[in-house]
């Protein structure tokens, strides 16, 4: 792992991140197009990133939030946790953190790694722009694999589920991940997404529970459940048809794809839900629309991709389907983004 060294403004990982400067982070979501818990089960994974982002900006001393905005800047307790963190491994920090000011485009607790994208963002704020106590102007520069690990390793203490999430906000863009049961997966490739494409969110306004979720299949994993093992073999093919698929610039097989990976969350793991699935038959009706769960399931949202040129009227067709029956759930359009360090997929892992 390398070291993290004072800022100096070099270009090899450890400058400011792209889309922000030093004290301010911003992050993008990601949707998951095949693979979910494979990234710490083991197999092939498909993550997005998506521009429906997260940003983190330090506050200068004294300064107040901005007028609307929670009294704790709305980065709730994570800021004192992930400071927490760093002053373990950042020798001088001071006992608190910043003031810092966090907006997040994406909805909440949807499957689409928002809660990431905050911990990313404060990780990369809090490095770019934290002073030592006893040290000269300039913050902590910490090159972006190690930015994962710690991001990584802060979330699995507390959730003890897997690593795309990080690596998908941080490298951006199109990843096929090998997952590991134990650390971060492997980026096997990283692409570009068509720029012909974009992305639809279909937000259901229910809330999802990652903690009970890997609980729940830790247990599986424990007493070898078929079911588990199917589902990973299942997703885990359903993974390479996705990458293909786009690789090949086939958007109908790449609906075909990932409706495959929806239905395997759905049959095999019992992730899906009754509304869920009146959404996703309420897509297709009204927009011949194919969408997937993204994340961990009971809730959340769903993602489709169709042509850039049609995503206006997908938009509104989907909004005007949703009609007062389902007076919550929003359409989001969204398109696809890059990290805070694309370089992060070619850099060898420690």
């Amino acid at each position: 792992m390398n070291a993290p060294t004072r800022a100096s403004g070099a270009e090899d990982g450890t400058a400011a991140p792209r889309g922000g400067t030093a004290g301010q982070a911003v992050v993008p979501c990601r949707a998951c197009l095949s693979g979910e818990d494979l990234d710490w089960l083991g197999g092939r994974s498909v993550s997005l990133a998506l521009d429906l982002t997260t940003s983190v900006t330090v506050r200068p001393p004294g300064a107040r939030p901005p007028a609307g905005a929670a009294p704790d800047g709305g980065a709730g307790a994570w800021a004192g946790e992930v400071w927490t963190f760093l002053r373990r491994r950042l020798p001088g920090l001071g006992p608190r953190p910043p003031a810092v000011t966090a907006r997040s485009e994406a909805p909440a607790a949807s499957g689409l790694s928002s809660s990431t994208a905050l911990i990313v963002a404060l990780f990369r704020a809090f490095t770019e722009a934290a002073v030592p106590v006893a040290g000269d102007a300039g913050g902590w520069s910490v090159p972006a694999r190690t930015l994962a690990q710690w991001a990584y390793e802060f979330e699995f203490a507390i959730f003890n589920g897997g690593g795309m999430d990080h690596l998908a906000v941080i490298a951006g863009g199109l990843l096929l991940l090998d997952g590991r049961t134990t650390g971060l997966p492997e980026i096997v490739r990283r692409a570009d997404f068509p720029d012909e494409w974009a992305v639809v969110v279909l937000d259901s306004a229910t809330r999802k529970d990652t903690s009970d979720h890997i609980r729940s299949v830790r247990a599986q994993l424990a007493a070898g459940d078929a079911k588990l093992a199917a589902y990973r073999d299942r997703t885990d093919a359903a993974s390479a048809a996705v990458w293909e698929a786009v690789r090949g610039r086939d958007l109908s097989a790449l609906g075909v794809a990932m409706s495959r990976a929806h239905r395997a969350m759905r049959d095999l793991q019992g992730m899906s839900t009754p509304l869920l699935e009146e959404l996703r038959s309420l897509a297709l009706r009204a927009a011949d629309l194919p969408l997937k769960l993204s994340g961990a399931g009971g809730g959340g949202a769903l993602v489709g991709v169709c042509p850039a040129a049609d995503q206006a009227e997908v938009v509104a067709r989907l909004r005007r389907a949703l009609g007062p029956a389902h007076p919550r759930a929003r359409v989001i359009p969204a398109r696809a983004a890059a990290g805070l360090a694309p370089e992060i997929a070619a850099a060898p892992a420690p």
